[in-house]
């Protein structure tokens, strides 16, 4: 694998980073700004609201310049947003900073998947996606740790001050590692890119995002009272098993690339097997302590086994122009954690049960396999049908005559 994939890692830690932190700083913002824990909420959704709008938007405005230059620009984004955030007066200028820093979230990892793939032989095009999304994975276990606990004891500026500075090393790894030969955006630019998203597999495949990451944030954005009300953990420790959840993607994330270069679809579809029985699984789970911590890592793991195949997938609809659909995939993951989110809170609002979001997220897992299912149907309507039956069919005295002859 290139050293280059290491460069996209980088960015993608930062943020990876930037985007959990603000959950484990929420108290300390609030109290800074004298705002309500609630009211600091909304600066998660302004970041999410950024990914959502500046996803297909950047792409399709940068769709003719080098993707090289394409991705330092948006660390420098990326950076200019988290030293806005650190430096922000008050509770609107620091929404709006937030809202900054989200923009190139999606727009990132959509083109710095393409240029991952351009740099490897086709059979290895999962793995150096999946190398990529690595840093996502490890900004879980090691990133948001340590970044939180600085911006509990230096104050939660400092935390913003220390995410800009990994997006200056992440600058400075993209110009030194990325080639220029391998980033050239193609000739036909905006209206090539948008017209890969007139394509139905495209839609297929980014419902299949939202359906099947849906499921993993329906139960992870209620993973803490899960772990308290149901498995007894002190809320103390809570932060440990947050960074197993780290341990449990970063596996997943690099099984699935390896076994998506063997099998795409089948990875997609084990992936999502896997995570709807995980998340069944979560009310029987959550009765000791032990078997809480392992439905965490395993939730990790056979969520982000379908991470790679999904982004992989999304691409090959979109061949003649992958960018935008790539980045628009990055949406699709958006707006996963905001309606997962939302499902889960309804199914605990209804009195259901501490576990049962993740109930509900088994059923958007199921949901998720059927559309993949639909998607896979649509794929072998396409295929156009071969000639090799009418050999076949040729009797034995037929074909013995003219092999005489």
């Amino acid at each position: 694998m290139p050293l280059a994939l290491l460069a996209l890692a980088v960015g993608a830690f930062g943020i990876g980073t930037t985007e959990f932190v603000m959950m484990g700083l929420l108290p300390d913002v609030a109290d800074d700004l004298h705002i309500s824990i609630p009211t600091a909420g909304h600066l998660v959704s302004a970041y999410a609201l950024g990914v959502v709008i500046g996803a297909p938007l950047l792409a399709a405005l940068t769709a003719r310049m080098s993707r090289r230059t394409v991705l330092i620009g948006l660390m420098a984004l990326f950076v200019a947003g988290n030293a806005l955030s650190a430096f922000a007066p008050g509770y609107d200028s620091l929404l709006a900073a937030r809202f900054l820093s989200g923009l190139p979230h999606g727009a990132f990892f959509g083109v710095g998947a393409v240029v991952a793939t351009t740099m490897v032989a086709p059979e290895r095009k999962a793995r150096s996606v999946s190398l990529m999304f690595l840093g996502l994975t490890v900004a879980n276990i090691a990133g948001v740790p340590v970044a939180t606990l600085m911006g509990q004891h230096l104050g939660w500026r400092a935390t913003f001050l220390g995410v800009s500075a990994i997006g200056l090393a992440a600058i400075a790894s993209l110009a030194a590692l990325i080639p220029h030969d391998h980033t050239h955006a193609p000739a036909a630019g905006l209206r090539r890119e948008l017209s890969a998203l007139r394509s139905l597999p495209v839609w297929l495949a980014l419902g299949t995002t939202v359906a099947g990451f849906g499921a993993l944030f329906a139960a992870y954005s209620y993973i803490t009272p899960m772990l308290t009300g149901a498995a007894g953990y002190a809320e103390s420790s809570v932060t440990l098993l947050l960074a197993l959840f780290g341990v449990g993607a970063t596996a997943g994330n690099l099984l699935g690339g390896r076994l998506a270069d063997h099998s795409l679809r089948g990875t997609l579809f084990g992936g999502l097997v896997s995570l709807a029985s995980v998340l069944a699984l979560f009310p029987l789970l959550m009765n000791a302590r032990w078997t809480a911590a392992l439905a965490v890592v395993l939730l990790g793991a056979a969520a982000f086994i379908t991470g790679s195949p999904l982004q992989l997938m999304v691409m090959e609809k979109a061949s003649a122009a992958p960018s935008l659909a790539s980045s628009a995939n990055q949406a699709a993951f958006n707006l996963a954690n905001a309606g997962g989110a939302w499902i889960g809170g309804v199914a605990l609002a209804a009195g259901f049960g501490a576990t049962s979001p993740a109930l509900a997220g088994a059923a958007l897992a199921v949901l998720g396999l059927g559309v993949a299912g639909v998607a896979y149907a649509v794929d072998r309507r396409r295929v156009p049908p071969t000639r090799t039956g009418r050999l076949v069919a040729v009797r034995l005295p037929e074909a013995s005559e003219v092999l005489h002859r």
